[in-house]
């Protein structure tokens, strides 16, 4: 049986944009150890990337979107520390053995965001809260960085 489309908030729908480059970044770390680069290679890229984009995608909903379930719900207590072991994750000297678990830490929170806690959020949000979202977080065209395309 195929899956439905996912049918997002127009709040949440930039976040939903963020997370397709966030699972492309998890695409790029696996293309790049398919093609034996060197992981210092890949490791700058993914740093690049996690100060660029993820450090702001996750403050945005840490303050702003998680807050509409309560903080002891069982899905925001998984989506902060999914959030807290990536921020671990891409500090670890172990370079190799890092980026093989960001690759699959993110990949698998991003589904399960996308999936199971964006639903959730959307059930119970008020038009209020959503707008605020909405708001808050205006969407900006992605700025990758190439100077080393490795995936490639």
């Amino acid at each position: 049986m195929s899956q439905k489309p996912l049918k997002r908030h127009k709040a949440l729908q930039p976040l939903s944009r963020e997370h397709h480059h966030g699972l492309l970044l998890s695409w790029k770390i696996r293309a790049g150890f398919s093609k034996n680069i060197a992981p210092e290679r890949i490791k700058m890229y993914a740093d690049w990337f996690f100060k660029t984009h993820l450090t702001p995608h996750f403050e945005m909903e840490e303050q702003y979107v998680f807050s509409v379930l309560d903080p002891n719900n069982e899905f925001i207590k998984k989506a902060l520390a999914d959030h807290k072991l990536l921020r671990r994750l891409f500090a670890d000297d172990n370079i190799e053995m890092a980026l093989s678990k960001i690759e699959e830490v993110l990949d698998a929170h991003i589904r399960f965001e996308e999936r199971v806690l964006f639903p959730e959020i959307q059930k119970v949000a008020t038009e209020l809260q959503l707008v605020d979202i909405e708001k808050i977080h205006q969407e900006t065209d992605f700025v990758d960085k190439i100077d080393d395309e490795f995936w490639k």
